[in-house]
């Protein structure tokens, strides 16, 4: 049956079932009484939606609250052991895959770093290592929290590059700058995970699953239009706007920002991510007569910059000099970002740019400032001038956490239901679940 929109009783009634979930999600727990003139239904059809709900096990009640007069009503909340979701950040450094209830609480974690094993003729983006160790982890944690396969609503991933959909191996990973081309990841996953066929897989750009979470849950809440900023060894960036709801990743670290400048690991010359990702950082800084611990990994030799640079005062309160040419350095990458964040402000014109990424992360407040008064500088004055930059709030977690909204948003949207909704064409399921949290 059709109604007079075009829409189906069906389509209505897993709207319905939506909006409930949603609101008991971010604003429960919630009355009967309240759900009504929160979601826009009637009191019938938020009876009927919560009665079904609670049947199924999504919903249970959570307590009593006084009325103004009559009976005390029952509060509703969201069964946060009702389902769980994997969320996996196939990240530069490490493969994070954690395990989550309904609440988003970690239940399990499991870490792989990436390293070159040059005995066996491996980089640490080879596929089958980077697939093995997704695989490992998605077991270990499952036995970790010995939970039932057939409760995962999917699982989230976030891969450095651009994904595409293919009809026969789902989503397709292009990484021009770990050396994938065309990598059928899903379908690698598919073959690889002992998992139901049932469960669902959800590959995007981690760029955009670290803006989804910082959206939802982080320094992004309650802005209408946002970039978030993916610092880690390269740099990438999520833009959010009424225009792209959901988030569209965009490859911002490949932007020239030197004509025949420094050759970016892209294979292009003078891009922003050839002088302000770590890795560049680094390489810059052992160029200029640094020498940073790479044998210890990334984030020890950027941990080992950034205490030179900006040394600690000693026991008697003296502070030491500071490294100049790790000063130098670190001063002439912020001069870079912040050039690129008024790329980011002149093209987008976000009320915020959020810094994420365990790179950003480390860096910190300090380098922030600097950077900020070069983006001020170099970006047009009434846009600059309404934009803040601020840290990301959800910590070295953000991506994998937001991984894991990808299934639990498009469960959202499909009212609750584990199998998609029939719709004309595959449009981002999670992109009502984005708009009603960035509205608060």
């Amino acid at each position: 049956m059709r109604v007079r929109s075009g829409r189906t009783v069906r389509d209505l009634r897993r709207e319905n079932r939506t909006a409930v979930l949603q609101r008991l999600y971010f604003d429960g727990p919630l009355s009967r009484f309240s759900l009504g003139p929160a979601t826009g239904l009637s009191s019938g059809s938020v009876s009927n939606v919560v009665a079904e709900l609670v049947a199924e096990g999504w919903v249970e009640e959570a307590g009593s609250v006084d009325s103004a007069g009559g009976r005390p009503r029952t509060l509703l909340r969201i069964r946060q052991d009702s389902a769980c979701m994997i969320g996996v950040d196939v990240g530069e450094t490490r493969v994070r895959v954690e395990l989550f209830d309904l609440a988003l609480t970690e239940l399990a974690r499991v870490e792989k770093p990436l390293s070159v094993d040059g005995s066996r003729g491996l980089d640490r983006y080879d596929v089958a290592v980077v697939v093995a160790h997704v695989r490992e982890g998605i077991e270990e944690v499952v036995r970790q929290a010995g939970v039932d396969p057939q409760r995962l609503l999917g699982v989230g991933v976030g891969v450095p590059g651009i994904v595409e959909r293919d009809a026969t191996d789902g989503a397709v990973v292009h990484g021009q700058t770990i050396g994938w081309d065309a990598v059928p990841l899903e379908r690698l996953l598919r073959e690889s995970v002992p998992l139901p066929p049932s469960v669902p897989y959800y590959i995007d750009n981690g760029a955009k699953t670290l803006g989804q979470a910082e959206m939802w849950f982080g320094a992004g809440r309650g802005a209408s239009n946002a970039v978030v900023v993916l610092f880690g060894s390269g740099v990438g960036a999520c833009v959010v706007d009424d225009d792209m709801r959901p988030g569209r990743a965009v490859e911002w670290g490949h932007l020239t920002v030197r004509v025949r400048g420094r050759r970016c690991r892209c294979g292009a010359q003078g891009c922003l991510e050839a002088y302000a990702g770590a890795e560049a950082l680094l390489q810059r800084w052992a160029e200029a007569g640094g020498r940073p611990a790479l044998e210890a990994g990334e984030e020890a030799a950027l941990t080992q910059m950034l205490a030179a640079a900006y040394p600690a005062a000693a026991a008697d309160g003296a502070v030491p000099e500071p490294d100049a040419t790790a000063l130098a350095v670190l001063e002439e990458t912020a001069e870079y970002l912040g050039a690129g964040f008024a790329d980011l402000i002149n093209l987008f014109q976000p009320e915020r740019i959020l810094v994420g990424g365990w790179a950003g992360l480390q860096l910190g407040d300090r380098f922030l400032a600097t950077v900020r008064t070069h983006a001020a500088a170099y970006a047009l004055t009434y846009p600059g001038s309404r934009v803040s930059i601020a840290l990301g709030t959800l910590g070295p977690d953000a991506v994998t956490v937001g991984a894991a909204i990808l299934p639990l948003a498009d469960f959202f949207a499909h009212g609750g239901h584990r199998e998609p909704a029939e719709t004309e064409e595959p449009a981002p399921a999670w992109a009502s679940a984005l708009r009603e949290r960035a509205a608060q």
